[in-house]
């Protein structure tokens, strides 16, 4: 058997970001909290 070849840190987070835009909760909940944070650093 061969061994499963290791992933690479840029592999990893592609896949993690595909995931991720997927994702249509995760992406809301992702957007509210950096709403949150522009509105927090204007006032």
């Amino acid at each position: 058997m061969r061994k499963p070849r290791k992933r690479s840190f840029a592999e990893l987070v592609s896949e993690n970001k595909n995931q991720i835009m997927k994702d249509e909760a995760l992406m809301e909940k992702i957007e509210k909290r950096l709403e949150a944070k522009r509105i927090e650093r204007a006032e």
